[in-house]
């Protein structure tokens, strides 16, 4: 089964599947080996249930072939999928008007990134400026460098505009910036020049733009890279494209591009403290404006004036008060309702229980972080 045959309820567990492939790989790379452990159980078990539902669909088509003799009809969606998977070009692009979905983008983002209104409403604005056509159409569709401290949402908002503009999570290249501190491995970005080893590979940049040329590009923790790898930026940021080690020019006008940097972190942890515990709306805006203007000017004194002139927007993460991670907790423990659903089995839990998995999954310093392991713990182990 490819994954354009597989049934519609299978789809999102392989995406699943290709996620925790991922994490897995990574969690190995980095010698966590009980984590690539728990994952490698995770993936077994999500391909138990994908072939469950094979199975299951196969018995339906079976039954239905035998009921009568109509052939099997094409319809515009299956071509649309056809014509999404040969080009790399999202679905969405090829069968409706982006028009609604730029108006309702704000409204969709909050449904997964809580406690950023003001980061998730710079980013709206610079991506409609961009699609109606107000930038230069030579540039990436926007640019954003995303500062605050761990666990935030960083990286989850990166995901859920790769999901919600380009139609998957995996429409995502994530580049963590600390495997590219030496000038030699900057190379890895555009392949290996000839004669030398890995030059038949590609670049690990611009192999994966070229084959997948609408994405979200996210270079993590930017603030660790080598400065060759800010001049090969200026290039993308200003012209759009990048010539790989054969000489191909790479077209970086249909990526979102996404830096995330912890520079100003201790700046927004000692004014965190004091927001959403003592504080009234106004006052909490007055903070965070106080808060933003600071960590501003530290990117300004890290970063060069070329390098930052070319983004779209600076965007600094609030920390996370213990009610918004508690807003998390509910989307995670959904999260894990929705799985269970497909082995049949129906779960609810407490207020009680809710508060205790807040409890013991909030640390101030780490953000939403500790909840995932919390809810593992508390949840996921005693069910398995």
């Amino acid at each position: 089964f490819t994954y354009l045959q597989l049934p519609e309820e299978a789809r999102g567990l392989e995406k699943e599947v290709r996620q925790i492939v991922k994490e897995k790989d990574e969690a190995v790379r980095n010698q966590e080996f009980e984590k690539a452990g728990e994952l490698r159980d995770k993936e077994m078990d999500l391909k138990t249930q994908i072939s469950a539902l094979i199975e299951k669909n196969k018995e339906m088509n079976k039954a239905e072939s035998e009921a009568g003799d109509v052939g099997a009809l094409v319809t515009e969606v299956d071509i649309q999928h056809i014509v999404a998977a040969w080009t790399g070009i999202p679905v969405d692009k090829v069968s409706v008007d982006e028009s609604d979905r730029l108006l309702k983008m704000e409204e969709t983002l909050h449904k997964r990134i809580i406690g950023q209104d003001e980061a998730v409403e710079a980013i709206s604005r610079a991506i409609r400026r961009a699609r109606v056509g107000l930038k230069n159409p030579n540039r990436p569709i926007a640019s954003f460098i995303f500062s605050g401290p761990t666990g935030v949402g960083k990286s989850e908002l990166a995901k859920t505009l790769a999901s919600y503009y380009f139609g998957s999570e995996e429409a995502m290249i994530r580049l963590d910036m600390s495997e590219f501190m030496e000038r030699h491995t900057v190379s890895k970005l555009i392949g290996s020049p000839p004669g030398y080893v890995g030059y038949t590979e590609g670049g690990q940049l611009t192999e994966a733009v070229r084959r997948r040329p609408y994405t979200v590009v996210l270079f993590d923790e930017i603030e660790k890279a080598h400065p060759d790898v800010f001049n090969m930026m200026l290039q993308i940021l200003e012209d759009g494209r990048l010539t790989d080690s054969k000489g191909r020019t790479v077209d970086f006008k249909n990526t979102l591009l996404i830096m995330t940097s912890n520079v100003g972190s201790s700046v927004i942890e000692k004014g965190g403290r004091r927001i959403g515990f003592d504080l009234d709306y106004d006052e909490k805006d007055s903070s965070y404006n106080r808060i933003k203007s600071l960590v501003t000017e530290e990117l300004k004194q890290y970063f060069r004036p070329e390098f930052l002139n070319r983004l779209d927007e600076m965007i600094v993460f609030r920390q996370l008060t213990k009610l918004e991670v508690k807003e998390i907790a509910d989307i995670m423990l959904k999260e894990v309702f929705e799985r269970l659903k497909v082995k049949e089995i129906e779960l609810s839990v407490t207020e009680r229980f809710r508060e205790r998995v807040v409890d013991e999954g909030y640390n101030p310093s780490y953000g939403a972080r500790p909840l995932r392991r919390a809810i593992m713990r508390l949840l996921e182990d005693s069910m398995a």
